[in-house]
């Protein structure tokens, strides 16, 4: 306890730690929250069509929650290398890291759309039975499909400017995009300003013309700001052997990781999709409720693997390790004070939904929001630790384990067996699910504590 206190009060006094800390994940918590606000007035407007449009749109975007999962794997990969070649003002190397991740998040982004289009109710019988929701819901998804291409390109252009540390033109193009977002689902789903009341798809195309302005504003800001990305179409390419190596061996096990542990996530709303409209509506409310809190852990785990990532391409390992330690610390401070205010907070959230929602749902969405700030100490802990320390030295292989084998080992029979076998009631399935969140914590500590983690990448 001592020790704590003394590591504590050192950390406090790291003035250059804290004003790196809070540059970086300052802008992307905002980026995030702003996100979690356009979800919030998404599920608001579409609230008060019912439960069922509730239900339909959050069971849609599970295929863009795998996606979007998909190319985070793909940019936290590539960010871990590009993070320790800025480390090492290497800049040739990170636009050919930028042209890599380019591909792979583009060519993911085609892969997801097409089905989406094509096939959109045969996409949504994979996760409900419930008739209603599968023709809304293949409505909505068929629009919304062609905006994949559109976040892969602006999410991996965000992630490598966030490895050179240009972290605020993002936060002002979200700020933007999110104001297009709520104006245009104003007008296209309640039929606004001589424009038809579209309901569902109205949301869907909102959307759409949003990402359609965030990547061409993403661009100009890149090539018109003379960023470091900003280069002639041969720099993205041009890889070397050793290049695709190096790429691969890091950012592969990333991939893997992000995208099997989304599939597994998206398999949870499986089972909750088996247990009715009010089920999936409590646990989509409950979730955008509760990302209003995660997007502080996302900034603190982008600012740990950028931050460590730096110091480590430097070779000042001894400064990340400690770096680690101050991170750790300022993660538990944050999840103490946020489980707090969100379990409090929780009803004035609530009230928000009704009276579109039934007495009931607001009831499970409560007990949900409970749950989640009972878990919310291990499920912190392995944000910073899995997303940013561990990966910011390329101990990805072992981060694809603890993360795949929580979901499918755990979470995934404990959802099935609590909802469809001993019909529990969908706070009680959500608990038995977070479990898995205690096994990642004792075995990503003990992987921190070995320290393979502590590596540079750069030389």
């Amino acid at each position: 306890m001592t020790q704590l206190l003394r590591d504590t009060k050192d950390m406090f006094r790291d003035v250059t730690f804290l004003r790196k800390t809070v540059m970086i994940a300052l802008p992307v918590a905002m980026q995030g929250m702003l996100n979690t606000v356009v979800n919030l007035v998404d599920n608001l407007m579409i609230g008060s069509l019912g439960s069922t449009a509730i239900a339909s749109v959050g069971l849609a975007n599970k295929v863009f929650f795998v996606f979007t999962l998909l190319v985070f794997g793909v940019n936290s990969g590539s960010g871990i290398l590009a993070a320790q070649y800025w480390g090492n003002k290497d800049v040739k190397n990170i636009r050919r890291v930028l042209g890599a991740a380019l591909t792979l998040a583009v060519t993911a982004a085609v892969v997801f759309m097409i089905p989406a289009f094509l096939m959109p109710e045969m996409m949504m019988r994979i996760f409900t039975t419930s008739q209603a929701s599968i023709e809304m819901g293949a409505a909505y998804l068929a629009v919304a499909a062609f905006s994949y291409p559109c976040t892969a390109l602006t999410n991996t252009y965000v992630a490598m400017l966030r490895a050179v540390n240009r972290v605020k033109e993002p936060v002002v193009i979200s700020c933007i995009a999110i104001l297009t977002n709520i104006c245009f689902n104003y007008i296209f789903i309640f039929g606004k300003f001589g424009a038809p009341a579209m309901g569902v798809v109205g949301a869907a195309l909102a959307t759409l013309i949003a990402r359609v302005t965030e990547v061409i504003l993403i661009l100009c800001v890149v090539y018109l700001g003379k960023t470091p990305l900003a280069c002639r179409l041969k720099e993205l390419f041009g890889w070397s052997r050793e290049f695709l190596i190096k790429f691969f061996v890091t950012a592969l096990p990333v991939i893997i990781n992000e995208f099997v542990w989304g599939l597994g996530t998206t398999v949870y709303s499986m089972a909750y999709g088996r247990m009715g409209d009010d089920a999936v509506a409590a646990i989509t409310i409950a979730t955008t409720i509760q990302d209003i809190v995660v997007v502080l852990f996302q900034g603190l785990s982008a600012a740990t693997a950028v931050i460590l990532g730096n110091e480590m391409g430097a070779g000042k390992l001894k400064r990340a390790e400690g770096y680690a330690r101050n991170f750790f610390i300022l993660q538990f401070m944050v999840t103490m004070a946020t489980a707090l205010f969100c379990v409090g907070m929780r009803w004035s959230f609530i009230s928000l939904y009704q009276p579109g929602i039934s007495d009931e749902v607001a009831a499970s969405v409560s007990r949900c929001i409970i749950v989640f700030g009972l878990f919310m100490p291990f499920k912190m802990f392995n944000y910073v630790n899995v997303v940013g320390v561990l990966r910011s030295g390329g101990d990805t292989a072992m981060c694809l384990f603890i993360d795949t084998s929580g979901v499918w080992f755990i979470g995934i029979p404990l959802a099935f067996i609590g909802g469809l076998v001993l019909k529990k009631p969908i706070h009680i399935v959500y608990a038995m699910v977070m479990l898995e969140e205690v096994y990642k914590a004792v075995i990503g500590y003990a992987r921190y504590r070995k320290k393979k983690w502590l590596r540079n990448l750069a030389v």
